[in-house]
Order: C-alpha cells, then sequence, then structure tokens
C-alpha cells in the first residue's frame, strides 16, 4: 500500500525513468530493428498483459490462457500479420518501461498524457473512456468534489491517470497506491478504504468480479472522458504505427471495439442495465 505523500516519490521515480528511456526511444527501438520488420521476421507480436485488469484482460489460473478486449484487439491484430502473441506480463506504469526497453511491441489501455508522450508513441484512439469510481456498498459521491475531503479514502493505481485527476478535483482526499488492480480490490474488501478511481470499463470489471463493489458512478462536475489508445515504441520507422492507426479507425468505425468490450463486460457478469447508456458500446 502507498499512501499520497510515498506514491509522488514513486510517480517520480517513474517519470526519471521516462527521461532516462527516452534518448533511446527518439532514435530506434533498442535493438535496431524497427518493430514491423521484427514481428515479420519472428512472427510474435509481443503485448504487455496486466494480471487483474478486467476486462482488458483476464487469465485463467488454470490453463493460463489470456482472454479479455485487449486479447481480441490483439488477437485481430496478430491475424492480419499472420503473427502469434506472445504475453509479458507488467502493470501500467511498467508497460510503458516494457516498451522503452523493447520488451513488448504493444501496450494496451493508457491513457496518452504529454508527460507518456515524451517517452513513448500513442496510436489513434480507440475508445473516449469516461472516469468514475466502484465503491464500497453505502458509499455515495456523484462530483469529484464530494471526494475531496480527508475522510473520503480513495484507491489509485499506480502509474494511471486517476491521481492526476484526483490531484487536480479531489486534492484534500486520502490516496491510497496500489500497483494493481487485484490489490485495490483487497484492499476495498478488508475494509480499508471507501472507493477506487477508475476509468469507466476497469470500473464494471470489478464490480463484477467482486459483487460487493457493485456500485459503479460516473464522476460529475466535470464529466472527464479522455482517449484511451495503445503505446508504441518511438521509431523513425512509422509502418507499425500506421498499421495500428489503420486497424483501429476500421474497427472503431465498424463498432467492433465497442462490441468486443460489451460482450467481454457481460461475459464477466455485468448486467446490460449496469452499463451506462452514455458508455458508447
Amino acid at each position: 500500500m502507498t499512501t499520497r505523500r510515498s506514491l509522488a516519490g514513486t510517480l517520480g521515480a517513474v517519470t526519471a525513468a521516462f527521461a532516462i528511456g527516452k534518448a533511446s526511444a527518439q532514435t530506434t527501438a533498442p535493438s535496431g530493428e524497427a518493430t514491423m520488420d521484427r514481428i515479420r521476421r519472428s512472427g510474435v507480436l509481443r503485448i504487455a498483459a496486466l494480471p487483474g485488469e478486467q476486462p482488458f484482460f483476464r487469465k485463467d489460473l488454470a490453463t493460463g490462457e489470456w482472454h479479455g478486449v485487449a486479447i481480441d484487439m490483439a488477437r485481430s491484430m496478430a491475424g492480419s500479420l499472420g503473427a502469434k502473441l506472445a504475453y509479458v506480463e507488467s502493470t501500467y506504469a511498467n508497460s510503458v518501461l516494457d516498451l522503452q526497453s523493447n520488451k513488448v511491441d504493444l501496450a494496451f489501455a493508457l491513457n496518452p498524457t504529454p508527460l507518456r508522450a515524451l517517452a513513448i508513441g500513442f496510436t489513434e484512439p480507440y475508445y473516449m473512456h469516461p472516469f468514475g469510481y466502484v465503491a464500497r456498498e453505502g458509499f455515495t459521491a456523484e462530483t469529484w468534489e464530494d471526494l475531496n475531503k480527508p475522510s473520503v479514502r480513495v484507491v489509485s493505481l499506480i502509474g494511471a491517470l486517476s491521481d492526476n485527476l484526483l490531484a487536480r478535483y479531489a486534492p484534500k482526499a486520502t490516496v491510497i497506491g496500489t500497483k494493481a488492480g487485484d490489490d485495490a480490490v483487497l484492499l476495498m474488501q478488508a475494509g480499508r478504504a471507501d472507493c477506487i478511481i477508475y476509468a469507466l470499463i476497469q470500473a464494471l470489471g470489478v464490480s463484477a468480479k467482486a459483487p460487493t463493489l457493485s456500485q459503479v458512478t460516473l464522476l460529475q462536475q466535470p464529466y472527464v472522458a479522455l482517449p484511451s489508445a495503445m503505446g508504441v515504441q518511438e521509431e523513425p520507422d512509422r509502418r507499425w504505427r500506421d498499421f495500428l492507426n489503420a486497424w483501429t479507425e476500421y474497427n472503431r468505425g465498424t463498432r467492433q471495439v465497442g462490441a468486443w468490450m460489451h460482450d467481454a463486460l457481460l461475459a464477466m457478469g455485468v448486467k446490460p442495465e449496469n452499463i451506462p447508456a452514455n458508455a458508447d458500446l
């Protein structure tokens, strides 16, 4: 568990790592080989896989198989490329570092920010993702200002955009940082926090995985919706990013991405009536 004070130090370390990695990221991948060339040569597409981050990622512990929205997306891309998938377990913060160190070719479910854009490249957004929270029973808040109290204990995933939003809209809240979604859920189940700040799709995923955390609310005043995109290595060869942008525009335009999200939520046990009408799925 990490409090706001130690969370700031952790994020500072991540920021420093971004800056260090930028020098090598500006020219080409650490291997010296363009991403598209490496994928075609090896026949392998490497993606960052985030345990516990449903509905984007879910690992079957019995079989070791990965499922989820990001996996459906990656399989579609790999199919177009004639490649197979390889999974590198990571977190939101580490997936950026994994791109810089050439451990992965692609990272999902990232919100492009100016800081991240100094370290990695981004595709066109595949979804405009509204923010809110998933809460313990009995906790209610409609606006960011409702969270803006020291008595409100809010969980934020380290490396996710939620901490930036809390610092801006609810700076007085008591923020608890965790590295992974499963850790956040455990804190809630232990009664050590009131809510987890999440983008809507992840919040719905948590509500299905942990029935005691069934309350999902989109925060208002302001209503915040930010682009979800894929992260890539920064390199002069644009073919990989151009392919991903074409893939994104096609599958967003045909509503395929929304269909994958909707189906993954229902498969997790989310009730159709619990998906907000403005979720745009």
